[in-house]
């Protein structure tokens, strides 16, 4: 009998195994050690996991439920996960070694997902549109179905109910996906799903590899909907299949944010955010600002304080409350963000601070390049790591034109005390969302979502619920 924790799918209100009893190993990045295993999902899981939400969805009482019944539903759902907060983290900085403190915020955000998600689907329902010929026009907004989603390793709790919240909120069901590497909080998600009553089928969690567990559950013509996180790559694929059966989708996918610090900025609130923007989570964010651009007349002062603040973050053991860096979430992130780290030299950068770890430990410190060429990998490609390469720029135009010359529109960041700028900027920069003065700061009616390789649609607040919806017209005549 094994001492290790397991996590099993939850389907139809019960955690279950693989129907062929398959398991996958599931790691402590910061002890390198296995720590639990998984239910290693296979098509009939998915069909299973499917199943059972088109059950829900077509007979069970959740579309049906009163839009009161559901947020009251959707916020003991919340309730529980506040209970169980310190858990929820825990798990996530065991699964991927993100810092305690960081893990307890992300649940947080989680939890407040749900609730605002419950009471926007409550409160915002549908419009008239007034008529001078004798009729009446209406929207309804009806929930779709099936909703298929996939979330990411590198925020497993707090992406996955970034999908689930708006899915079941507007009525859907909903089959979440999480990543293999980090299937834990997840799975102690739809395990409270149930503790808080919502019927056998409006979470289902289906754990295992994005093949065969993820790519059958995308394929399956029963799901009305696709919500995906993770690389351009898979994306494509996913975007691909789910065309198949003509599957709305919603892809957020990869970033290579950039950061742009003006002459006039406050230099201390934009190395404090250049710093969080890069090296949170150990700079495993799609968001990360890993292209920063520094005007020339500040740049020498500002990448002084820079490399001093990188070098000052407190590194070591996640579980330590001082702790504010850790170790990458896997061996084969590891490698491949090293593989970028090694060929900064050969494509002729220079580190000024970091580099990979001597000790055996999957840990690349905080890193800051300069002099790589605009066509080298690691000043074009997403590493997903805490890797930032630098250039100096002279003018507007000039760095508006660099920060736009990237296949990926995820987000910005720009930091000017001058208002007209900051506007201007704003306005020019080809990103989903641009942050002025901050970083990560997010009010969830807004729109969320990335141009070119950084994905398809939008999501939060209305977004959500016309993606999440079939919106409907009803015409009536009220003259004869």
């Amino acid at each position: 009998m094994s001492d290790l924790d397991f996590f099993g799918h939850v389907i139809d209100g019960e955690e279950t195994p693989s129907v062929d009893g398959g398991t996958f190993e599931v790691w402590n990045p910061w002890t390198q050690a296995v720590w639990a295993t998984a239910a290693e999902g296979g098509p009939e899981d998915a069909a299973r996991a499917v199943a059972s939400s088109r059950r829900a969805f077509d007979e069970g009482p959740w579309p049906r439920m009163g839009r009161a019944e559901r947020a009251a539903a959707i916020h003991r759902l919340a309730d529980l996960m506040e209970e169980r907060a310190d858990d929820l983290a825990a798990l996530d900085t065991r699964n991927m070694a993100k810092p305690f403190a960081q893990a307890q915020h992300d649940v947080a955000r989680s939890a407040w997902n749900f609730r605002f998600f419950a009471d926007h689907q409550r409160d915002h329902c549908g419009e008239v549109y007034p008529m001078d010929s004798g009729h009446h026009s209406y929207s309804e907004y009806g929930p779709a179905g099936v909703v298929a989603a996939i979330s990411p390793w590198n925020f497993p709790l707090m992406m996955a109910s970034w999908k689930v919240a708006p899915a079941i909120a507007w009525g859907n069901t909903c089959i979440i996906k999480p990543s293999e590497d980090t299937p834990a909080s997840v799975t102690l998600m739809g395990r409270l799903a149930t503790e808080a009553g919502l019927p056998p089928g409006v979470i289902n969690v289906l754990n295992g590899h994005g093949d065969p567990a993820g790519s059958a559950l995308v394929a399956d013509d029963r799901v009305d909907r696709v919500t995906f996180t993770g690389s351009s790559v898979t994306g494509k694929r996913v975007m691909a299949s789910a065309a198949a059966h003509l599957a709305p989708v919603s892809l957020e996918l990869g970033g290579k944010g950039a950061n742009i610090v003006f002459e006039d900025a406050d230099l201390g609130n934009a190395v404090r955010w250049t710093v969080e923007a890069i090296f949170r989570n150990s700079g495993q964010v799609c968001l990360a600002g890993s292209r920063l651009y520094v005007a020339s007349g500040i740049y020498d002062e500002f990448m002084a304080l820079f490399v001093a603040a990188a070098e000052a973050l407190p590194i070591g053991d996640p579980f330590d409350p001082g702790t504010r860096f850790s170790s990458l979430a896997s061996k084969k992130h590891f490698d491949k963000v090293s593989t970028y780290v090694d060929g900064v030299g050969l494509d002729g950068g220079k580190i000024l601070t970091g580099g990979v770890d001597e000790d055996g430990r999957w840990l690349v410190r905080p890193t800051i390049v300069t002099d790589l060429p605009l066509t080298a990998p690691a000043y074009c490609e997403e590493i997903f790591g805490p890797v930032c390469v630098v250039n100096r720029f002279e003018s507007e135009d000039e760095v508006v034109g660099l920060a736009n010359d990237t296949r990926y529109g995820l987000n910005a960041m720009l930091f000017t005390e001058n208002l007209s700028r900051a506007h201007r900027v704003a306005s020019r920069l080809r990103a989903g969302t641009v942050w002025v003065n901050c970083f990560f700061i997010r009010d969830l009616r807004t729109p969320f979502g990335g141009v070119g390789d950084s994905g398809v649609g939008r999501e939060g607040g209305n977004f959500s619920r016309e993606f999440f919806t079939e919106p409907k017209a009803i015409v009536m005549q009220i003259e004869r």
